[in-house]
């Protein structure tokens, strides 16, 4: 998927290749869970997750041509250094090639991080 014109997740959920699209509501039930006081939005053409508009997004995913892609704050990154050992990931953005890789109880962690450490519970 080149960058979305989505107007809403639903809309972006709605074109994401077929083979992506129940392990991506996947990840969006847990930010919705993990980011009850969160605004959910389209931003840069991917979900994302952030207190308004004028501030940084705690959370954002993305379905790219080659991977799955979760961006998560550097902090929320270095404290799952051990468990993100292994993984194609970057300083703040975990890739995954197909679906099957991804472990939502990982992303449930580190979603439940981001929102005890960045304050995005609220």
């Amino acid at each position: 998927m080149v960058q979305s014109r989505a107007a809403t997740v639903d809309d972006w959920l709605a074109v994401v290749e077929p083979a992506r699209r129940a392990v991506l509501e996947a990840v969006r039930a847990a930010a919705l869970r993990n980011f009850p006081a969160l605004t959910e939005t389209m931003r840069y053409g991917m979900p994302t997750y952030a207190k308004d508009a004028t501030t940084d997004a705690a959370f954002a995913f993305n379905s790219q041509k080659q991977y799955i892609s979760l961006y998560v704050s550097p902090r929320v990154h270095a404290l799952n250094a051990e468990a993100l050992k292994g993984l194609d990931a970057g300083k703040s953005c975990i890739r995954f090639r197909r679906p099957e890789q991804i472990d939502l109880a990982l992303v449930d962690k580190l979603l439940a991080d981001t929102a005890r450490l960045d304050g995005a519970d609220g």
